[in-house]
């Protein structure tokens, strides 16, 4: 074999060599750019905030949405972006007061999901992005319903990682919290502080997970520090408080998934002790289609079986969505 020969043949397993955690098929690798998967950082100004945003994936590809919940931010898709991006234009924001993005006053900005949805909305039409699958786990529930129920056209697919919209997904660990959305009082939003400490953050990523020593502590680490930040915890309050609006937008959801019935693949970690495994089967009410997969974890399901999910998430989104 001439030294030519085995240089092709060496340069070509290395370009397929491509890690299984990827989850990139050997075609895939070699027709993509050695760099098809990178991540790119972002940060865009819509109405005068300041919005973090990672994005990968071809330009014309169909686009996925990665909508985070709390108290994490688009950090928690560090690992699915690259595993979506040699087929798919992935976009992950931040929300105000998390992750990057900017922390406007509280005298000045209102914190609720309604206005952060009108912020990703905003964002997503300046990036071009009118059409789109929907990843929506925790808080990013809420907001990305929103944006269906405003533009019920543009949702390609849905994708619900423990992202709840029924009364059945509502555990005992809301008690505190109706208690809150019943009366307002300085007395009830006090006791929700609770849920800022460094013990609750580490608990919302290890509860439930079998084997803890695959979730890193990089998580809660970097969770709590933003937490920590001046003002943070009083956003993070205003939030509590807000999330009663969004379980009185039920009865609209609902609808929305009757009568679009949007391609739904609902994966969910059983063992959540937020939004329990009744919360992932109450869609099938509305969505009787709908995949469901019930994996042994927890709330941030991604951290132990994010191989898995992505799979599950390839295989679905390969039928749902056309290709390029």
């Amino acid at each position: 074999m001439s030294l030519l020969s085995r240089t092709h043949r060496i340069a070509a397993s290395m370009f397929l060599a491509v890690p299984p955690s990827l989850g990139l098929s050997a075609d895939a690798a070699a027709l993509s750019p050695p760099d098809a998967t990178r991540t790119h950082y972002h940060t865009a100004v819509v109405d005068g905030v300041e919005l973090f945003y990672r994005e990968a994936g071809p330009a014309d590809a169909p686009v996925v949405v990665l909508l985070h919940g709390f108290p994490s931010s688009s950090h928690m898709y560090r690992e699915l972006i690259p595993r979506l991006a040699d087929r798919y234009h992935v976009i992950a924001p931040d929300y105000p007061g998390f992750g990057q993005s900017g922390v406007p006053d509280r005298a000045a900005f209102t914190y609720g999901f309604a206005r952060y949805a009108d912020l990703m909305d905003r964002l997503l039409t300046r990036l071009g992005a009118t059409r789109y699958a929907l990843y929506v786990q925790d808080y990013g529930a809420p907001v990305g319903l929103r944006l269906a129920l405003a533009h019920p056209e543009r949702v390609t697919a849905l994708v619900t990682q423990n992202g709840n919209a029924y009364e059945e997904g509502l555990s005992d660990f809301w008690t505190p919290l109706r208690a809150l959305w019943a009366d307002g009082s300085k007395a009830h939003r006090e006791a929700m502080r609770v849920a800022l400490t460094l013990e609750a953050t580490k608990s919302q990523y290890l509860d439930g997970v079998r084997d803890r020593s695959r979730v890193s502590p990089d998580n809660w680490v970097h969770d709590q520090a933003l937490l920590d930040r001046p003002g943070v915890d009083e956003i993070m309050l205003d939030l509590f408080q807000d999330y009663g609006g969004n379980v009185a937008l039920y009865p609209r959801f609902h609808d929305f998934f009757a009568t679009r019935r949007p391609p739904t693949l609902i994966v969910w970690g059983k063992n959540d002790t937020i939004f329990p495994e009744a919360g992932a089967r109450a869609y099938l009410k509305d969505l009787p289609d709908a995949e469901l997969h019930l994996i042994d974890s927890g709330h941030f399901a991604l951290e132990d079986r994010g191989e898995e999910i992505a799979t599950l998430m390839r295989d679905f989104l390969d039928r749902a969505l056309p290709r390029r």
